[in-house]
């Protein structure tokens, strides 16, 4: 008997209880189903989350936050060791930061803020491709940057802070506020130092050439104040102490070294060779990408998690086939005594009804693929507009709930497949033990 008889008369048998089959098919197609877009949700916020993070500006930095000692403590980073980084291969280039040791404060016709001062090497800034929201870079010794959210928070001078009203951004009322032109504005920067136990209070002038951009991350607030190399020099001057720290300069500690630094690799591959190179000379290091590891980790986890709850479904629906396939190789016993007694073997019966059980199965498979891809779609489309209009607030951009890449579609068809096949493997083995003169005296 040919293959192509064979499926001929799977198809003439199907058809004669077609009701029967619909509702088998329909089961396997609903667990097939089932199965994808359970899982695909696992697949499209790992997708989003590694998306995001590749996209994201911070993907090729490596924050370095000292050097081991050889008793498990960090030192500051010297102009030594920044050198020692910047020669490695793939750095693009190094940013260091170091903080004054003391709340300052910023003054100007009749606004003030009190905020953190920064000293930043501005030409590695440059170098490494960071670019102000408006402005320059700061180049003279006098000049500075400030941060994003500064001027949005410089305050009237005669106005009671326990008194002013703030927006839903967080920010001051524009009428509490400086809302003039911060590009080119002069400050007097405050500061204070100790002098026989007495704190005294000191004054430069400092003038804004530059804005930073607002940080990518909607919780970060930046309005810090960067200065020049040159600035931090002569505020230590006027202190005596290093970074400013409000101390007796007779008793200050020496502290020169940079208080953080950020690599920048050239690209995302060199990321994880510098964080290692950088690991063997015993700096303590992080980037972001060595969380992707454990993201990947966790959702592979969840993945797997929500395929076998699918796969749960499936062999519920498996029941459906079992009955069907038995059910039609007791209807069609008179058929199987027939192919017997003209000469059909055992395997060829077996492996008709195997390929009617597989049959069944892949088209509901089918059908669930089909089904599961436009339920995904209207996921995506309809889920985010339900999210925003219950709790009203907007969902990050390209935001995906569902995503069915053809590897959960693979493993679905797989599964499913397997599952129909064994469901089909006991009543295929029942058919080959017909009694062939029992078969022939029923149909007599």
């Amino acid at each position: 008997m040919k293959l192509k008889d064979q499926f001929r008369f799977i198809r003439q048998n199907m058809k004669k209880n077609r009701m029967r089959v619909f509702m088998t098919i329909l089961a396997s197609a609903m667990s097939v189903a089932f199965l994808i877009v359970l899982a695909s949700v696992a697949f499209g916020l790992h997708d989003t989350v590694i998306k995001d993070t590749i996209e994201s500006p911070d993907v090729t930095q490596i924050e370095v936050a000292g050097k081991d000692t050889g008793n498990g403590n960090a030192e500051s980073l010297t102009n030594e060791n920044i050198a020692e980084i910047e020669a490695l291969d793939g750095v693009n280039a190094v940013t260091r930061q170091k903080q004054i040791r003391q709340e300052t404060r910023y003054v100007t016709d009749g606004y003030e803020i009190n905020t953190q001062t920064i000293q930043s090497h501005f030409p590695s800034m440059e170098n490494a491709g960071i670019e102000l929201g408006e402005g320059a870079i700061p180049e003279a010794k006098d000049e500075v940057a400030v941060g994003y959210h500064f001027a949005l928070n410089l305050m009237k001078d005669d106005v009671d802070p326990e008194k002013v009203e703030y927006g839903e951004d967080g920010h001051l009322l524009p009428e509490y506020r400086f809302t003039g032109d911060i590009i080119g504005q002069t400050f007097d920067l405050e500061f204070k130092r100790m002098e026989d136990g007495e704190e005294i209070t000191e004054t430069v002038p400092v003038t804004v050439t530059g804005v930073l951009e607002k940080p990518g991350r909607e919780w970060a607030w930046d309005q810090k104040v960067y200065i020049t190399d040159e600035k931090l020099a002569e505020i230590e001057g006027i202190t005596g102490t290093s970074k400013a720290m409000l101390t007796d300069p007779a008793n200050a500690e020496e502290d020169n070294g940079y208080d953080n630094a950020i690599v920048y690799a050239d690209d995302l591959e060199a990321v994880k060779s510098v964080m290692t190179s950088l690991e063997e000379e015993g700096y303590f290091v992080y980037s972001i990408v060595s969380e992707m590891g454990q993201i990947n980790t966790l959702f592979n986890i969840a993945k797997a998690g929500l395929i076998f709850i699918g796969t749960i479904a499936i062999l519920i629906a498996s029941i459906g086939i079992f009955n069907t396939m038995t059910m039609a190789v007791t209807e069609r016993a008179p058929d199987i005594g027939i192919m017997k007694a003209i000469g059909a073997s055992p395997k060829v019966i077996k492996r008709i009804f195997l390929l009617e059980s597989t049959y069944i199965g892949l088209v509901g498979a089918l059908i669930g693929i089909a089904v599961s891809y436009v339920i995904s779609i209207g996921v995506n489309i309809a889920l985010p507009m339900i999210l925003e209009a219950a709790f009203e607030e907007e969902l990050p951009a390209g935001l995906q709930f569902s995503s069915i890449p053809f590897s959960l579609v693979l493993i679905a068809v797989v599964i499913c497949i397997a599952v129909t096949m064994l469901s089909g493997l006991r009543p295929a083995k029942r058919a080959t033990e017909i009694d062939v003169l029992k078969a022939m005296r029923r149909e007599v």
